[in-house]
């Protein structure tokens, strides 16, 4: 029995040992794609120190296609960088945000940028590979993602595991080992101004319901809360902000009114700059948006061109 356990042992222990190595190799050349659009480039700014900034902007997709951060950059006379999170609600920004912290200065001043599905249930993990390089024990990684069950507990802890059947990304993978990294950027300071005209999504959405209804998440609220409270203790400026919606989609959502008001009132209660541009002029310019929610990179320059020049005072009484 001894001699066949050590036989096991002996076949096991090279697999074991060279299990590491190989899963920081795939998910160093992993975490240089665009598979996830211009996440890894974001995060690998983050675990790579390079998101310092003394503005630091969150969000959803809505910050990301929303908020240039050279413009703000060149109105302000500082450093921004855009950490918006494409398809994620707030408890997933707020990982984003921890892991930023760890590796970097903290900001003077955050930009959140709330919206109507900053604190909704979503259905399932968006976009769940841009995990996959940075997720081997990182608990924090597991703690805020582990809801939506989309990973197993063995594929945070073993390495490799996680890999199992990821076919695609083992293929982009083998082809840059082949070919070579690709060095042209997806995103700019985690921003990526859209080109585009006006789409027929919000038609077809129309064309099936009348109206839509967010599900709040209460436990995502209570962590906005916590979010508040560190902020408030690490002497950090946080501001709020509402970044234009097309005013169809407005009417859209038929309880807007009680999410805008939720903002509203902890903006008040924590004495925070709560920035709404919804009925900004910009809502009203179907010319200026790509779909009911999104800003085209036109509304966006010009948008953030406002937005700047609004928060320019704001920084200055600080």
């Amino acid at each position: 029995m001894k001699k066949f356990v050590l036989k096991i042992f002996y076949f096991f222990s090279p697999i074991v040992i060279l299990s590491y190595p190989v899963d920081c190799i795939i998910s160093s050349y992993l975490s240089k794609s665009n598979q996830a659009p211009g996440e890894f480039e974001v995060m690998d700014d983050i675990y790579n120190s390079k998101a310092n900034c003394d503005i630091a902007i969150y969000g959803s997709s809505r910050a990301w296609v929303h908020i240039d951060p050279k413009i703000m950059s060149d109105s302000l006379n500082c450093k921004v960088y855009n950490f918006g999170n494409d398809g994620h609600t707030f408890d997933l920004q707020y990982l984003r945000h921890l892991e930023f912290l760890k590796h970097n200065i903290k900001p003077k001043t955050i930009i959140l940028s709330v919206d109507i599905f900053s604190f909704h249930k979503p259905l399932g993990l968006y976009e769940a590979g841009q995990y996959l390089p940075y997720m081997l024990w990182n608990f924090d990684i597991m703690k805020y993602t582990s809801f939506y069950d989309y990973y197993n507990r063995l594929e945070y802890i073993i390495p490799l595991v996680r890999y199992l059947g990821k076919n695609n990304e083992l293929k982009t993978v083998s082809e840059y080992m082949a070919n070579g990294v690709p060095t042209e950027k997806y995103r700019h300071n985690g921003y990526l101004g859209m080109d585009l005209k006006w789409n027929d999504d919000f038609d077809k959405v129309k064309a099936k319901k009348k109206s839509y209804a967010i599900k709040l998440d209460q436990e995502k609220i209570n962590l906005f809360y916590t979010f508040i409270n560190e902020c408030k203790k690490m002497k950090i400026n946080l501001i709020l902000l509402y970044t234009p919606e097309y005013v169809e989609g407005q009417k859209f959502v038929s309880n807007r009114e009680e999410l805008l008001e939720l903002y509203k009132k902890n903006a008040k209660e924590y004495h925070l700059k709560f920035y709404d541009y919804s009925d900004d002029e910009i809502c009203f310019d179907k010319t200026l948006f790509y779909n009911a929610e999104h800003l085209n990179k036109k509304g966006a320059e010009i948008f953030t061109s406002k937005f700047a020049h609004a928060l320019k005072s704001e920084l200055k009484d600080r």
